[in-house]
């Protein structure tokens, strides 16, 4: 059978499937587990590649997976920001799956078969949000990336882990079946449809005053991009093993909510209505809140993933921001936000797991000194750290410039100062974490000792993901020039 682009959108679920088949099947062999997981997201990978060239030449593949009638469907189709989204997932879900084998072994974790398998549903799931057709398709499956992850973050399955997953699932569920999902019916009934149109699906035909009630119920219900005052699941959810933190963070759950935000404003509502809405411009002021907020309480916590969580909380907001103010340059700059958080965000995380893995040490205050034991984890931290603040040559710098550029509304331009002081305290909060780990001396022994080393498969992915921030940095100009049909009118 010749490889089609159709056939690919079709494999973006079956590879995941035959591999979460695979894992329960092997799960009495560990080793063989664990060599179908990395050949299942090797395999997809590759077919992602073959889709990304596709859409890049100018296909937009199409899948009806389901006919429900009355002119509702569950359909792919793949368009560039779509594509981008699958592609980040897919190789970052690879890296994921290699750095967590290392880290559930490395702590000699329960359950690990249920752990991947479930890994293997989210991906799945997530390779969904990223080729929906219509908004009925994308809600779906954000409610099975949902689902999946709960066991994922309650895995630990102690008191802390149960509470913080009920919070998960709670703020999740609630926001989706009673914001977001009326949002999408409401769609239906004034629009006709759900499908994503180039342009906008509600362009000229809607209201002002059904523009704004449809935009809070969107922006709202789409509570994975942790906008406050629904952000609380994100912390709460730091109770699982980091490689799940990981997830959550770069490869999969905020990132389909900030992907489902700015795919909303692109293709639901149109970059004009959406510039042209007060309640927009609302919105925005809300997201450059929440970017100061979450960089001011990750000041405050001393256990490094809360501090990291914190801190998505605020630099998923740029995207939120980006897409509220609805210019083609601040959308291209929260679709680029997307990606090089991911790679920046993903480092921070797995060099945390890969502290706690040699040593079981979580809190900030007792890193001093233990460069020396992992000098490699340290200097991936502070390069992920780097691009996080936005210095050059990294890939963070990227999307704050386009998005100070696309700023062009006076009544905007304030906003920046948001941005530029998330930067200050990103430095403030994050580079003493390494440089304190190679300059000051330990407080105990124990956390230099020679045999507080990590496992390798914890510090080889986040090296691999450090070293990609650079590469970004000089990759930025063709991943705009793949995007650019997106935000110029095109599809």
């Amino acid at each position: 059978m010749n490889w089609t682009p159709e056939l690919g959108l079709g494999l973006l679920l079956i590879i995941p499937a035959i591999g979460c088949a695979g894992i329960v099947l092997a799960g009495k062999a560990p080793n063989f587990r664990d060599i179908i997981n990395l050949v299942m997201g090797t395999a997809l990978l590759v077919n992602v590649i073959a889709l990304v060239k596709a859409v890049g030449a100018g296909s937009r593949p199409s899948l009806v997976l389901a006919d429900i009638g009355g002119g509702l469907s569950l359909q792919f189709t793949l368009e560039p920001l779509g594509a981008l989204f699958a592609a980040l997932a897919s190789s970052l879900f690879l890296l994921n799956t290699l750095y967590g084998i290392g880290y559930m072994r490395g702590t000699n974790a329960k359950d690990q078969t249920r752990f991947f398998a479930f890994f293997a549903v989210a991906i799945a799931a997530s390779m969904g949000v990223a080729a929906s057709g219509n908004m009925l398709t994308l809600f779906v499956f954000y409610e099975i990336l949902t689902l999946s992850t709960f066991p994922l973050v309650t895995h630990n399955g102690d008191a802390k882990a149960k509470r913080g997953g009920r919070i998960y699932l709670t703020i999740l569920m609630a926001t989706s079946i009673g914001l977001l999902l009326p949002a999408v019916i409401a769609t239906q009934v004034f629009a006709g449809s759900t499908e994503f149109v180039a342009g906008g699906l509600f362009a000229g035909t809607l209201g002002a005053g059904i523009i704004g009630t449809l935009l809070v119920l969107y922006t709202f219900g789409i509570a994975k991009a942790a906008l406050i005052p629904v952000h609380m699941w994100l912390p709460n959810a730091m109770v699982a093993p980091t490689p799940v933190s990981a997830f959550l963070h770069a490869v999969a759950v905020v990132k389909a909510g900030v992907f489902t935000m700015v795919k909303i404003v692109v293709y639901l509502f149109g970059m004009d209505v959406v510039r042209d809405s007060a309640v927009a411009h609302w919105l925005a002021i809300l997201a450059a809140i929440t970017i100061v907020i979450g960089s001011l309480i990750a000041m405050t916590k001393d256990n490094l993933k809360a501090r990291l969580a914190w801190s998505t909380i605020g630099q998923l907001s740029y995207i939120t921001l980006g897409a509220m103010i609805a210019t083609p340059l601040a959308l291209l700059g929260a679709a680029l936000q997307i990606v090089m958080h991911a790679f920046g965000k993903i480092t921070l995380f797995m060099c945390a797991g890969s502290i706690y893995s040699s040593n079981h040490t979580t809190e900030v205050s007792k890193m001093n000194g233990m460069g020396k034991a992992m000098p490699m984890v340290f200097i991936a931290f502070f390069i992920g750290a780097l691009s996080i603040i936005g210095l050059p040559p990294f890939a963070g710098v990227w999307p704050k410039f386009l998005l100070f550029m696309g700023m062009t509304d006076k009544a905007d331009q304030w906003l920046v100062m948001a941005l530029i002081l998330s930067s200050l305290l990103n430095i403030v909060y994050l580079l003493p974490i390494s440089v304190n780990a190679f300059m000051k001396k330990a407080e105990s022994q124990e956390n230099n000792i020679a045999d507080a080393r990590p496992p390798v498969l914890t510090v080889l992915p986040p090296v691999l993901t450090a070293a990609a921030t650079l590469v970004l940095f000089f990759m930025a100009v063709p991943i705009m020039d793949y995007l650019r049909p997106v935000f110029e009118g095109g599809s």
